[in-house]
């Protein structure tokens, strides 16, 4: 009887621990990869069981199709446990499933599954060295920690470099810690730029001279500072800057050469910021082993492979249990030309550059995972068709969020990749710039019902043709930059077809010079469609830079300023792009042979660029809109042009301030590329003033709520009756915005 009960256990056991399926098969960490993979767990006997790793599950299934044992895909389940990978983990064409039989690779339900391309150190000792000790503030030198990397055979480092992703960084208890710097928190500002030397690095912008009549990055290759922290530092060439230095919208690391403690003056290594350096523009210092003073802040010491931290928390054993440092240079999975294939439930963390790249392939699908504590883009689409990233947890990334690229461009071919129902916040971590949750390049592409927030600059970027933005939630974006767009696009005649729709933009609001924008067409960009988004204390809501065509209808604008801004500023400061040989508007126009199918056909209206009058910009329609509790809007080059070449009716308008122009009898280009928001020169005309209402006419101007139920408790709906549902408003679908649940 008992002999029955034991082998009716071990039955049970193994029914336990089988798929139950053949197209299943699984990877743990108690695995062997010479095991068959069909088992969850190893056998009682210990002869068979899931393989060990991921690459393992690969190569296995890859004999099995080359023996015919497999004519689609698979699924592998991976359990609990980080993976650490020394290379990235590649897919190809031959690794592909079927459209009725996908390969799938998936964290196991319910189990935490981490690819990870860093490795653990330890044996963290206190600071015994005295020359080092010495270095440190009298408070640091009793909580700083150091790590020998060279026995732990940790060796490359990397590089900071001017732009691009970070060198080795360090994560303690799943948290970045800071490499140390000064200040602590905030910036420092340039005291000055001085304007003599041997070498000028760069003339400067002429038309701009913001301090002391200089030019803004005119340099000689130095710049000078307050105060006197500095002077008790030690020589060293791995001191670096970090810092906006000529606009709020371009940041970069730059080395130091020499400091001149006396003269308070910083010489600092070529390659210089292609746009210079100038007075009172941000910055602060970091890699300074000095200014290891406060808790998670760290330091390495390349030459001596040396690593130092001052720790967060107390450690009860005095040891750091989970301290990380990234060190894969390349993305942890890489797919290349495959299809019908899904990455499922997986964390992505600590590597040094990205979390997924699909180049090429179709029908690629990354699923519910979490990428984070990575130092460069989380998820990568370039090429092929119809490959997606949906449902995404994206946070803590050194770069951008999701990189979706394909269709071409010179046929209108779409690419059809899409970014779904993800949610990507804290990103740009290390580049401050020119990263985003999300961007767009080519043809027919979609980003849909996604949540962006907490960045320190744009949420999206789009460029090319027919792609579509479409109910996603956008707030609280450019924190620490200006001149930025939650949504920005611009300087290319030819993107044309797009469509930004039933979106929501809230709470925008940014530090830096000329403010920031929800949905910015930028330098002529031309062809859009705005309809059907709400924009609430949005700063400048939606902006037509000097571009023709554009559509803006049906949305709603509560305490934006302003609500719409036009400007014609090819006729202005900017007039320069339609001067001179080559113009580079006309450039990329005739790259995509515009007068000519498929670009003569789908986009007519391109014929008109080539007119005698480029920079006026004609053919806008602004047409059933709601405004109310900010400034309506802003026409900037106003007596350069006539407003009426642009469509303004059947909009619904309570603002308090009509428009902000420039005064009657200015002379001269418009300030507005100094500050965007300069008081200067400009005008604003209240609700009532008989020329503004004038220049309105065709629209229904009224005092007060228009017709939105209640906006300060998050009601945006429309008041039955009300001048706005009188005039044919169609209804924003507030309900169908933002990430999707339980698709």
């Amino acid at each position: 009887m008992k002999r029955l009960l034991f082998m009716l256990c071990v039955f049970l056991a193994t029914l336990s621990t089988a798929t139950g399926e053949d197209g299943e098969f699984f990877v743990s960490q108690s695995g062997n990869d010479t095991w068959s993979g069909r088992l969850a767990e190893p056998n009682l006997n210990n002869t068979d069981g899931p393989f060990a790793t991921i690459q393992g599950a690969r190569e296995a299934l890859r004999r099995m199709r080359g023996r015919g044992l497999l004519s689609g895909g698979v699924t592998v389940n991976i359990r609990a446990g980080t993976y650490v990978l020394d290379d990235a983990f590649q897919l190809s064409a031959i690794d592909s499933g079927t459209a009725s039989s996908p390969m799938t690779w998936r964290a196991s339900h319910g189990e935490k599954v981490i690819l990870s391309g860093g490795r653990r150190i330890a044996h963290f000792m206190p600071v015994t060295d005295p020359a080092v000790r010495a270095r440190f503030s009298p408070a640091a030198g009793a909580h700083v920690l150091v790590a020998d990397l060279g026995p732990q055979r940790i060796s490359s480092y990397g590089t900071i470099t001017q732009r691009g992703g970070p060198p080795m960084e360090l994560f303690v208890n799943g948290t970045r810690m800071t490499l140390a710097r000064y200040p602590n928190d905030g910036w420092l500002q340039i005291a000055d730029v001085p304007q003599t030397g041997d070498t000028m690095y760069h003339k400067g912008l002429d038309r701009e001279k913001r301090y002391d009549g200089v030019p803004v990055g005119k340099h000689f290759g130095r710049i000078t500072y307050g105060g006197n922290e500095p002077s008790r530092w030690a020589p060293s060439e791995d001191i670096y800057l970090h810092g906006y230095w000529t606009f709020d919208w371009s940041d970069s690391y730059q080395q130091v050469q020499k400091i001149d403690t006396a003269r308070k003056e910083i010489t600092l290594r070529a390659p210089h910021h292609w746009y210079g350096y100038t007075k009172n523009q941000r910055f602060y210092f970091l890699n300074v082993l000095e200014e290891l003073d406060s808790p998670g802040e760290w330091y390495m010491d390349r030459k001596n492979w040396l690593l130092y931290l001052w720790p967060k928390g107390p450690r009860p054993d005095g040891e750091i249990k989970d301290a990380v440092v990234s060190m894969l240079e390349e993305p942890i999975i890489h797919i290349d030309s495959s299809a019908w294939t899904r990455i499922e439930g997986i964390t992505f963390a600590y590597g040094r550059r990205g979390g997924v790249r699909m180049r090429g392939g179709h029908d690629i699908i990354v699923a519910e995972c979490e990428f984070t504590n990575l130092g460069g883009d989380a998820a990568a689409i370039e090429g092929g068709i119809h490959n997606g990233i949906i449902s995404c947890n994206i946070h803590g990334v050194g770069l951008g969020g999701i990189l979706i690229k394909g269709g071409d461009r010179k046929t209108l071919t779409p690419g059809e990749h899409y970014a779904e129902d993800n949610i990507i916040h804290d990103y740009s971590t290390w580049m401050r710039t020119g990263q985003y949750a999300l961007t767009m390049e080519g043809v027919g592409l979609r980003a849909s019902h996604n949540l962006i927030y907490d960045s320190p600059f744009e949420g999206i970027a789009i460029r090319g043709n027919d792609n579509i933005i479409e109910f996603n939630e956008l707030h609280h974006l450019m924190k620490e930059t200006g001149d930025a767009g939650a949504i920005h696009t611009g300087r290319d005649w030819t993107w044309q077809g797009n469509v930004i729709r039933y979106n929501y933009f809230h709470d925008l609001k940014g530090p830096g010079l000329h403010g920031v924008v929800a949905v910015y067409l930028d330098d002529w960009a031309s062809g859009f469609t705005v309809t059907g988004n709400l924009f609430y204390r949005a700063g400048r809501a939606t902006m037509i830079g000097g571009g023709r065509d554009n559509i803006v209808t049906n949305n709603i604008y509560v305490e934006c300023s302003p609500s719409v801004h036009v400007d014609a500023r090819g006729l202005g400061w900017a007039s320069y792009y339609f001067e001179g040989n080559p113009k580079l508007l006309y450039t990329e126009m005739d790259d995509m042979k515009y007068n000519q199918p498929p670009y003569s056909t789908r986009y007519p209206n391109l014929l008109h660029m080539e007119d005698s009058t480029p920079g006026v910009p004609k053919y806008n329609r602004i047409e059933r809109n709601i405004s109310y509790g900010g400034r309506w809007m802003d026409v900037y080059d106003y007596l350069a042009f006539d407003l009426s070449v642009v469509t303004i009716k059947e909009n619904v308008i309570g603002d308090p301030v009509l428009i902000r122009r420039r005064r009657d009898g200015e002379k001269g280009w418009d300030p507005y590329y100094l500050d965007i928001d300069m008081k200067e020169g400009y005008v604003a005309l209240p609700n009532g003033d008989p020329g503004a209402e004038h220049a309105f006419r065709g629209n229904v101007i009224l005092k007060g709520n228009p017709g939105v139920r209640d906006p300060e408790k998050g009601d945006f709906g429309l008041i039955a009756n009300s001048a706005a549902a009188k005039l044919g408003f169609t209804p924003v679908p507030l309900s169908e915005i933002g990430p999707r649940k339980n698709r």
